[in-house]
């Protein structure tokens, strides 16, 4: 008798990156926050989205803003205006963070909370125009990447056009990270309020199976809130470029550099490791969308999603650099 041995659920590759990173993680602690961390340095998780979309069982994962998030992310934009009106509200402390810097330099603004602060987003657009606006994160820079000679360059419809024409090619590659803009390299005003984590992705076509495939390099990953997010939204970007493209879903993998889980974490990722991967949901895309910019939130439906109970878990708001670092900077990296 032949016994077929089940194959492990993926989620379970998530699940032991937790346990390796508290179990072998080497302890730091966040420069701009003071929080500690664990952290390992060097992982890779691989999901075949034939199987279904990795959104995680363990915990309910917030699949409404994944979806918002990725819209926004490929509208170009650079303020949170849009996420802060749908109800989505990952951005807000970023915004924030830069309206009470401005308020520690300019006594004449007004002393607002965090709540008071997305109110006055929501329902006020010259407030929100002047104060949603983050810099130019991800999506500016991989629809709008500003080149030396002033033009702007959309990376992902480079990538799409390719594709149509050169399928085979090795290089589809759009990269958040542009040194121009990231904190003491910037000039004045310029700078990020974060510098990309999720730094760089790249698309691949494999002709003989007719598939698509997606791997992304992210630089520092907040495992326990962050990550879950990551591979949905990546996995949803994958399902959307094969879409468009012509071509069915292959594998997304994600790639890491500095993976941790801050100490305010370790109790709620213990309860998670406790809990058993269910079956992966299903994502449906509007079979009539053609083009990468026509999806809206309704173009999305996800099914058979049954997971436990959300988790909660402080969200710690990283990014920034001490400016003494500019002036000691200065000279040694600018030419």
């Amino acid at each position: 008798m032949v016994v077929v041995r089940k194959r492990r659920h993926a989620e379970y590759q998530y699940l032991d990156l937790l346990q390796d990173i508290l179990d072998h993680g080497v302890d730091k602690v966040s420069h701009s926050t003071g929080e500690r961390l664990r952290s390992v340095f060097g992982r890779q998780l691989r999901f075949d989205l034939s199987e279904g979309f990795p959104l995680l069982t363990t915990k309910r994962v917030f699949v409404r803003g994944i979806i918002h998030e990725l819209i926004w992310f490929l509208s170009g934009s650079t303020n949170v205006t849009y996420l802060t009106r749908n109800g989505v509200h990952i951005w807000d402390d970023w915004a924030y963070k830069g309206y009470q810097i401005a308020k520690s330099k300019n006594k004449k603004l007004p002393k607002l909370s965090l709540e008071e602060f997305r109110e006055k987003i929501k329902t006020n657009d010259t407030f929100s125009e002047k104060w949603g606006d983050i810099g130019p994160v991800y999506g500016y820079q991989w629809r709008n990447w500003p080149a030396a000679d002033g033009r702007h360059i959309d990376q992902l419809a480079w990538v799409m056009e390719k594709i149509r024409l050169k399928p085979q090619k090795k290089h589809y590659i759009v990269s958040a990270w542009n040194p121009e803009y990231i904190y003491e390299m910037a000039a004045r005003g310029k700078s990020m309020v974060i510098a990309p984590c999720h730094t760089f992705f790249h698309v691949n076509i494999s002709e003989p199976e007719k598939t698509l495939s997606l791997q992304l390099y992210q630089r520092s990953a907040d495992m326990f809130l962050g990550v879950p997010f990551n591979i949905a939204s990546y996995a949803l970007l994958t399902l959307m470029l094969a879409k468009v493209t012509g071509y069915k879903p292959g594998t997304f993998v994600h790639t890491f550099g500095d993976a941790h889980i801050y100490k305010n974490h370790f109790a709620q990722v213990k309860e998670q490791l406790k809990r058993r991967p269910r079956k992966w949901p299903v994502m449906k895309l509007n079979p009539k969308v053609k083009q990468i910019d026509a999806f809206t939130f309704e173009d999305f439906t996800l099914e058979g999603y049954n997971p436990y109970e959300s988790i909660k878990a402080p969200i710690a708001v990283v990014g920034g650099f001490e400016e003494e670092d500019r002036r000691r900077m200065e000279g040694k990296i600018f030419k």
